[in-house]
């Protein structure tokens, strides 16, 4: 039966998509990243301001 538990993780992890791979689920985000900015939980750091919002307005969007 250990074996089972052991089979079932490594098929999981086989079938698991690149990290990135996938099309983002929310479009201000992929529209943050394109411009090379990042979405952060909280305030931005001191040299970044905020230029929208990331994850359906749950994240901030930071920019240089």
């Amino acid at each position: 039966m250990r074996i089972l538990y052991l089979l079932f993780a490594i098929v999981f992890l086989l079938f698991q998509a690149a990290p990135g791979s996938a099309e983002p689920l929310f479009a201000d985000t992929a529209e943050c990243r394109a411009q090379g900015n990042f979405c952060r939980a909280g305030p931005c750091p001191p040299t970044f301001a905020a230029s929208g919002t990331c994850h359906g307005g749950l994240l901030r969007c930071c920019s240089k």
